[in-house]
Parts: structure tokens; sequence; C-alpha cells
């Protein structure tokens, strides 16, 4: 039995992966929640009805049996092994396809790793707050594993779709005017993102009729003159998409505002919707239009790596004049962001290694801070989470060591992850032209970094009004919600434990997706390279006969 369930999941785990929260989100509608808002216990609902706790249930074990087949992803893709699922058998270029290498399994992992405590948290009370928000949190689960799983644009513009709507959802979950006024600012930027990523994949299948990826990556090659200047745009105008989903400089202002507003859990869950904007920069900049893309190559590289640095500190800044403890950990997302994709715009494999590992981390932590300023805020009365003098905390030293274990993780001291990603980049930008940048901005960012959350932590914890008369609230000490934070911090401690094995998994991951020719021989198999046929619909002369590669694209393999 086991033997039949193992050898299914093998052949089936990528879709697995983005069925499973679907199905349960489908689940979980079919169970209703009418009855279960506040002023309603009387006819049934309440934080304590049945139908509360079943929903709860199904929703946990949903997420711990993602975790493991996460987990089991990664296991599967350290071998090197790329794995292509084809729906329908449908082939590739011409089917959609889901495609597993070491990237996407450990971004589907790092998902789960910050869902999983996130919804533990939610449990103790803000998912009664409003309706539907298991269902909701499942759909947002469905539209990031298959951002990260599929193999073609359009679909990854589906995705994006599916898990933007349930964060429109999850944003208002709660109500209040903050959160609808800035909910409004972040539907209007998505839907404008939504539209230039039409336009985007628009331009590029114009150019080469196609919008898998691998099969991109070998047409994008042979492009010349105005197609491949028309490419260059197309990434661009995919670059600037990404980079307003990844909070990017000039287009993060909507960041700080909406995550500040947010309740904790969904906050906390934001943390890895910035990341889908970084993995799918490095999917179309790395993937496609990388350093193998003849004319079209590189075409982000002038741009990427300042804004990236500017980023990283407006973010540092940002954190160090906020007036609120959300406001904070929102800019540290926004400086994050920028320092991984330093990493990212210096284009070598190594770089790209050490943003990988500083990804982890910081979505971990950010994660973990969300949840903590929340718990921090119920202990302070009507201060809430502004920086200003409020009441004692109830429990000054338990929470005093998250956020000191929290802030010196974030800043990057030593010996904690941060520290340790922050050294990888430094180290990998070793000798290049933009060195001197890379290592002023990445050391200025956590010195600020730092300073910023000392003053945060001497305000809260040391500025301390006891005659504010303010009343000390019992979930700022709840034992499920500080055990949701401390889930966090315990992935932070394994990630520096793990740090050697996770490094070899990040230089192993890099180094696969610079091997383009190994993606596409996966993916297109005889289909691509020098068999490849155009599809281009807009010339009249839908040709049958293969491309004829500018160069002789190599030969295809499978890492091990």
């Amino acid at each position: 039995m086991m033997e039949s369930v193992l050898a299914f999941w093998l052949q089936h785990a990528p879709l697995l992966s983005v069925l499973l929260p679907s199905f349960t989100a489908m689940g979980l509608l079919l169970l209703g929640d009418l009855g279960d808002l506040g002023g309603m216990a009387e006819q049934g609902g309440g934080h304590d009805s049945a139908r509360v706790r079943w929903r709860r249930r199904l929703s946990l074990a949903s997420v711990v049996l993602g975790a493991v087949m996460a987990a089991g992803l990664v296991w599967r893709a350290a071998g090197g092994e790329l794995l292509v699922y084809q729906l329908g058998e449908w082939s590739a270029p011409f089917g959609i396809v889901l495609v597993l290498d070491r990237l996407s399994a450990l971004m589907v992992l790092l998902t789960y790793l910050v869902a999983a405590p996130v919804l533990w948290y939610a449990t103790g009370g803000w998912d009664v707050r409003g309706r539907h928000f298991h269902a909701i949190f499942h759909f947002q689960l469905m539209g990031l594993s298959g951002a990260f799983l599929t193999g073609d644009l359009f679909n990854l513009f589906v995705f994006f779709e599916v898990l933007l709507i349930a964060s429109y959802v999850l944003l208002l979950h709660g109500l209040g005017r903050e959160r609808l006024r800035m909910g409004m600012h972040y539907v209007v930027l998505n839907l404008a993102g939504s539209g230039l990523f039409l336009i985007g994949l628009a331009m590029v299948y114009a150019v080469t009729g196609t919008l898998n990826m691998a099969d991109l990556a070998l047409r994008v090659a042979q492009l010349t003159g105005e197609s491949a200047l028309i490419a260059r745009a197309a990434a661009l105008i995919l670059l600037v998409v990404f980079g307003l989903k990844a909070a990017l400089v000039p287009l993060y202002f909507w960041l700080p505002g909406t995550y500040a507003s947010a309740s904790a859990p969904v906050a906390a869950l934001f943390a890895i919707m910035t990341k889908v904007g970084v993995y799918s920069i490095i999917r179309t900049h790395w993937g496609i239009f990388g350093v193998e893309a003849g004319e079209a190559s590189l075409a982000a590289q002038a741009w990427l790596l300042p804004l990236a640095l500017t980023t990283s500190v407006l973010g540092a800044f940002g954190a160090l004049a906020a007036h609120s403890m959300g406001r904070m950990v929102a800019y540290l997302t926004v400086s994050s962001v920028g320092t991984i994709l330093a990493g990212v715009g210096l284009f070598t494999p190594e770089t790209l290694s050490a943003a990988l590992y500083y990804t982890l981390h910081s979505t971990i932590v950010i994660a973990g801070l969300f949840l903590l300023v929340e718990l921090m805020a119920a202990q302070r009365g009507e201060a809430g989470d502004r920086l200003r003098p409020a009441a004692a905390l109830r429990e000054p030293v338990l929470l005093g060591m998250m956020m000191l274990f929290g802030a010196a993780s974030a800043a990057g001291l030593p010996p904690l992850p941060g520290f340790l990603g922050k050294l990888m980049i430094l180290q990998s930008a070793s000798g290049l032209a933009a060195q001197a940048w890379v290592w002023g901005v990445v050391l200025t960012v956590g010195f600020f970094s730092m300073v910023g959350l000392a003053r945060a932590g001497v305000i809260v914890f040391w500025h301390v009004q006891p005659d504010e008369g303010a009343s000390v609230a019992e979930s700022g000490a709840s034992v499920k919600l500080l055990s949701a934070a401390w889930a966090f911090m315990a992935i932070t401690v394994a990630l520096a434990l793990l740090a050697s094995p996770v490094k070899r998994y990040t230089d192993a991951a890099a180094a696969q997706l610079a091997d383009t020719a190994a993606y596409a021989e996966a993916v297109l198999g005889s289909q691509g390279g020098a068999g490849a046929r155009t599809t281009r619909p807009y010339d009249g002369t839908r040709s049958t006969s293969p491309l004829q590669p500018a160069a002789a694209p190599a030969p295809a393999k499978v890492l091990p």
C-alpha cells in the first residue's frame, strides 16, 4: 500500500503540490462558515463551534501534508533530476508543463515553512474575524505553488492572478478603514501590473511564437535586429512587472502601508509574496534573457543592480524613520528584497547562490517579526504597535528575547543566518566591478537596520509609562500564539546550523539554473533546439521549417 502511494506521488509530485491546496480550499468552501462571525455565537457559531474546529483541523492537516510533500520535492530535486510533468500528456512547448528543479522545489518548501506557523497563529482567533479565511488561505498556497512550478510564462501570469485575487481578500480580512484604503491601492497597482504583464507577454510571443520558458531560452538567443530589440523591451517591461511584485525601487511605495495595515498572519504570509517577484526575475532574466540570449542577453543588467542597491538603502532608511513597528518590519522587507536582488543582479552563479540563501533567511525572519509585533502590540494597550512610550509589557523577558533574536538576525549579526547570508553575498561579490558598491551598501544597510531595531526596542521595553491606564490584552500572552512566533525563530536557528548543506544546495540550484541547455533538453526533448518549429501566426507565412539557430546549442544534459 505504502509503495503504491509513494509510486503515485513520485509520478505526480508537481501536480499534487498544486492540487492539494486547491482541493482543500474547495472542501473548506463546501463546509461553509455561516454563523462563525462574532455576535452570532448564539446561532451555533463562534470561536469553539464544531464547524470551526473541523475547518481548522482540515486546514492544518493539509498544510502539514503540503509541507511534507514540499520537503519531498526538495529531496527529489536535490539529486539534480529535472522532473517535467506534462498535463494531458501534451508535450512542450504546445502543452502545459510543470517543471520541478532545485529552485522551484526550494521555493515551494519555503512557502510551506512560512504557511504552517502562520496558519497555526491564525487559528488563535484571526481566522474567525471574517468569512472563508481558510479557503482563501489555501487558494493563496495554490497560486504560490503553481507560480513556482509552472514551466511557461502564460501560466505564470495565471497563477499570479490566482495568488493576487486571494491576497486581495486576505488583505481585507478583519475589515477596518485603513485596511480597506490600503487594499484599494494594492488592488489598483496590481491590476496595472497585470496589464503590463500581458503586454510584455504579447511582445515576447510576437517575436518568438512561444511562451514556454525552455523554448524561449532557445528562441530568444536566435533573434537579431529589430526582433532582438523588441525582446529586450519586453524583458524590461517584465522587469517592471516583477519589480512591482517584489517592491523594487521606485515601485515599493505600496508595500509599507499595505503590509502594516494587514492582520499579523496575513502580513507574515505576505513575506513570501515579494519573493514571487524575485523568483520571476530570476526565471526570466537568468533563464531566458541570461548570458546566452544573444543580442537580447542581460537586458536588465544595467538596471537591476543599481535599483536593487537603492531599494536596500531606502528600505533601511524607512525602517529607521518608521513610526510604528508594523511599518518598520515592512520597510525591512523592502530592504531585504534589495539585498537579494543585488546578488541576483550581479549575474554570477556564486552571487545567485548567496542571494538564494539570504532569501530563505529574510523570508522566515520577516514573517516571524510580523507575528512578534502583534504580540507586543497586544500588551501595550492603546499605543498598540506605535513607537511611543506605553504600558509595560506583560512578558518583557520572553518577548524581549524574541525581539533581540529577530532583530539581530534581520540586521545581520553573527552567528545568525542573516550574518551568514550577507557574508556570502560579500564574498561572492569579491573581485567584481561592483564590489565596492555592494560591500558599501550591504554593510551600511546592516548598520542602519540595527540602529532602527535598537531604537524600537528601547522605546518598547525601556520607555514604560505604568500610569497610562491601558489594559493589557490576554492575546499577547497566549501560548499558542507565542509558539507560532517561536517556530520561526527555531527555523532560523536550523538555517544557521544547516548553513553548509543549504549552501551546497543553493550552489547546485544556481548552477542548474545557468545550464539552460539541460533545462531545454529536459523540457523539450527533440522539440527544442535545432528541431524547434516556428508557430508565429502574425506574418502570414506560418513556417514549418526548423529555425536556424545562431549557434549550435550546447549538448543537453541533466545535472547529477
